[in-house]
Parts: C-alpha cells; structure tokens; sequence
C-alpha cells in the first residue's frame, strides 16, 4: 500500500491533522492519498481521562472513533515496528492473526509522542498503575473497586488500611487530576460497605518538586496544594519514590507507606520509533523531541513533518519566541495547521507557520473546585471548576458525546458514583515482582497459591526448628516446601533487593502437573 502522506500517531496532533486533510482532499482522494496509522481506532481526550477512574464519565464518553473523526482518510490500525527511510517503508503489525504489512510512502508524518518507561523506580514496572489511556482508567477504577471488596472482607486493622491506602506519584495534571478524582470515587464508595465505616480511605500524592502544576504558577500550584490537603489528600512535595513493591511505596528519605495501589504519572520516555528515524537521517532530538521550522517540515527534509510532543515547534507567543510546550491545546493547533500545510505542499504552494494565541491551563483538584489561567487570569474553586467543564465540554469533538458528558456530569450531582465492577481482578499467570530488604515473600502457615523462580538477589529460608538457609538467584519454591494441607513450611524473607518471578493461576497449575509426572516417573 502506498500513500503520498502518511500520519503515524493517533493522537490529538495525528488526528486533527487527517482531519483536515480529509475535509480539504475530499473522500475519494483522501482515501486514496492519505493514511492514519494509530494503535488503536480511538481518539482519546485526555484532559477527561482522570473523570473517567473517578466514574463521573463512562470510557465512551471520552473517546472518538478515528473512522468517523477522520473521515475522508484511510486509518490503518495497528503497531509500527520499524520505520526504513531509504525505502520509505513501514512495517506495521496488524495483530494476532496477521502477518506484518509494509505500507510505503511520500511524506511522512510523526506524532507518536512519548512512551512510558517505568523501569528507573525499581518494583515500579511490576506495580505501578499508568493512566495513559481509557484502558488504563477502567483498570485502575476496577482495582480501587477490589481493593474496597478486600478490605471488606479482612479483620486485621493493617491490612485494611493498606488496602484503603492510595498512593499517586506525579504532581504534574494527570496526577493532580487523578488523585483528586480518586479520593472523590473511594470516599463516595466507602459508605456502601458496612465493614469500612471505621476505616477512612487515603490518597497520597508525591510529587519531586515543591510545588504541584508548575506550569500554572506558583500561586495556583500552592493553592491546589491546599485544597487537595484539605479535602483529604495527603500532599508530599520535594520527595521522590526510591522503590515500589507489592504492599509498600519506599521514598527517598527512608520512610515507607503501605499500600496495595500505586499511580505513576511520570516515566515519559521518547518515543524509540522516533529516535530510530533521526538516527537514519543523523538528526538531534533532545529529550525525544524534533526540531522542526516553523511550517512542523523538518529542516533538509521536505517530505519529514513532525508535530505534537514529539516535536519541538517554534512558537511565537505574543512576540516571545518559545519552543511549543507538549500540551492537549497545543497539539491539536499544530495538527489543524500542519493537514493545511501538507494540502499545499501537496498543491505546490508554500506551507503556513505555526500560530496560536495561548488561551491558558485548567486543572480540577476534586470537590467541584479546580485552578485556572485563562488569558493571563488566574481563578480558582468552584467558579474554576465550571469553567473546566464549559471549557472542555466545548473542546471535545462531536455532539452526541457533548450530549453524553452533559447528562453523565448532571447525574454525578444527584445520584451516587456506579461502584458496578466491570472488569474481573486480572489474572496474571506469570508476572514479575520486586522485593526490598527484609520484605516477606510469604511466611510459615500460609496457603500456597504460587510457585516462584529466584531471579535475582537471594531469599532467607526459615523453617521451625531447622537452621536458615540462603537461597540464591536461580533457585526455585515449589510444593515441596508445601505441606499436605498446601501451606508453606518455611518463611522466605529477602536478604536484600530481589526479583521474583511468580507462577500462579493456568501457570501454577501446569507446573504442578509437570511435576506430578516427573515425579510419578521416577525423576
């Protein structure tokens, strides 16, 4: 399949870009010369991912059909592995059932943005919860809701707080947004459980810096801060997250939280598609952003455009000349100019530059308040909070979805959060998870419900009686350390960081039987 402009990326810049460029080719030609390749067939609205975690929206409602948004375009679902610029080809990943497809090109267009790279935390790959996308939202909404189902069930005082214990890590919009609409949804769940009435709900927010939302400002960043605080939200600022394991949040001052959740807003990395084709064409990308002229075409490359948070557009704002912040408002303009731009040069006129009139920044902080600066004016509590709403309301695309929000946000202030859980806890046959020093795997008594491979560092083997023995990295737990009431017969306990691979669920059970036949045959 050739095209003469091909968008890879589906986001906001990606999106509006096919959009006008099939609003001016028209359908006949637009399908023809014109492909969008996304990962999935939605566009996302991010700035109301957060409301979705909170169940103040349902996932539809945030979400936009590529096919009808950008009509006029082909749209090709599916993962770019590699992209060869000698050849102009792409080789695309369709799914499961399907070769690779090669689909060849004139002009390339780059909006991939960034990627999520968690491993600089260590246990925070294994644990932490991103909020990326709407799948990422629903499955951080169903584990809130498992972990109020948990906590309903146990006695132990500890144990229940830990399991009502929510940690957020990131002080940036999602995280403020998101922790905000966390405590609102747990809070407005809690009373529905007749064991949780003496237990109240936490949410933690860390975050590195000293203050939240450093792009709003400082006034407005403290005064989130203090609302956040006052809601419920405990607020940690100037501190970082040294380590995440299964029941705890390690920070960089030595002190732990428990806690069964963790949220990462951070771990942004560039995007690897991105970097592999500056390397081919020798050109710098600092932190995984391109340099572009003002028309979004890389300089010495006409047939190479590149917009959105993978691109580092001039801008001028008010006569200030700045590089474009990687921001929603942001790229969805650079989009809309950049499918006008490649109209022209498709027609042999001279592209646009970039232009747009700041409007400014919104963040919701929970309880129907949030911080505003619009137009140089800062605002903030409720008067805030509506105008995130009329704002983003007319921002998102498509009337029937403006129709949706409207009657969902209007049951959110007479009827309780849906607490329905629609997605079942995840079974994860074989995972990885992170130990710190003298953490418990597990402890004498316990029912056994998985099988582990020591990955690295090594395990203290304590059984009742008997002398303590060192596991070290290679080593396995298996049955028979269980007894015949499959209870373990020995405490394992970190000695220092370690990595564990778990077998459990359709894994557990297949090597259990593996077992039972090596055993049955003499090995």
């Amino acid at each position: 399949m050739h095209y003469d402009v091909v968008i890879a990326g589906g986001g906001f810049s990606g999106a509006y870009c096919a959009r006008a460029l099939g609003k001016a080719l028209g359908q006949e030609e637009g399908e023809k010369r014109v492909a969008l390749i996304a990962e999935r067939n939605v566009l996302v609205f991010q700035p109301m991912l957060a409301e979705v975690v909170g169940s103040s929206l349902s996932a539809t409602d945030v979400v936009n059909p590529l096919r009808q948004f950008c009509k006029g375009v082909n749209v090709l679902q599916g993962a770019i592995q590699h992209i060869d610029w000698a050849k102009k080809e792409i080789t695309l990943d369709g799914g499961r059932f399907t070769r690779n497809h090669v689909v060849t090109f004139t002009n390339l267009v780059l909006t991939l943005g960034s990627v999520t790279n968690l491993s600089a935390v260590p246990g925070m790959s294994d644990y932490g919860w991103p909020m990326k996308n709407v799948a990422d939202a629903l499955r951080l909404r169903a584990a809130m809701i498992n972990r109020l189902e948990e906590a309903n069930l146990v006695e132990d005082a500890a144990v229940r707080r830990r399991l009502l214990t929510f940690v957020v890590v990131g002080g940036g919009y999602t995280g403020v947004e998101t922790a905000g609409q966390m405590l609102d949804f747990v809070r407005d769940a809690h009373g529905f459980y007749a064991n949780l009435r003496d237990t109240a709900p936490r949410v933690i927010l860390i975050h590195s810096r000293d203050q939240l939302l450093a792009e709003i400002g400082p006034k407005l960043g403290a005064y989130a801060a203090e609302v956040l605080e006052k809601n419920g939200v405990g607020v940690r600022l100037s501190t970082r997250v040294a380590a995440v394991t299964a029941s705890r949040v390690i920070l960089d001052n030595g002190e732990s939280i428990d806690t069964n959740t963790v949220v990462t807003t951070i771990g942004n990395a560039p995007n690897p598609i991105v970097l592999d084709v500056c390397r081919q064409l020798g050109i710098e990308a600092p932190q995984g952003r391109v340099t572009t002229l003002p028309t979004m075409r890389v300089a010495g490359h006409d047939d190479l455009w590149v917009a959105g948070d993978c691109a580092a557009v001039p801008w001028n704002d008010r006569g200030e000349l700045k590089v474009a912040p990687p921001t929603a408002q942001l790229a969805l303009r650079q989009g809309k100019i950049l499918g006008k731009n490649l109209v022209l040069a498709l027609r042999g006129s001279e592209p646009l530059p970039f232009t747009y009139r700041y409007m400014g920044q919104l963040a919701t902080i929970g309880r129907h308040e949030a911080v505003a600066e619009v137009m140089g004016f800062h605002f903030r509590g409720f008067i805030a909070w509506w105008m995130w709403r009329t704002i983003y309301l007319s921002k998102l695309p498509g009337t029937l979805r403006k129709l949706r929000v409207v009657i969902d946000w209007t049951f959110d202030l007479i009827f309780p959060r849906d607490i329905s859980l629609l997605l079942p806890p995840p079974d994860e046959p074989l995972r990885s998870i992170h130990l710190e020093q003298d953490e418990q795997l597990f402890a004498c008594g316990e029912r056994c419900r998985a099988f582990f491979y020591l990955k690295a560092g090594s395990l203290l083997i304590e059984r009742p009686g008997g002398e303590p023995q060192v596991m070290a990295a290679g080593g396995v737990i298996d049955q028979a350390e269980a007894g015949p009431d499959n209870c373990w017969t020995c405490t394992a306990t970190a000695r220092e960081r370690t990595d564990v691979i778990v077998f459990r669920g359709r894994a557990l059970e297949l090597l259990r039987n593996d077992l039972r036949l090596v055993k049955r045959n003499g090995g």
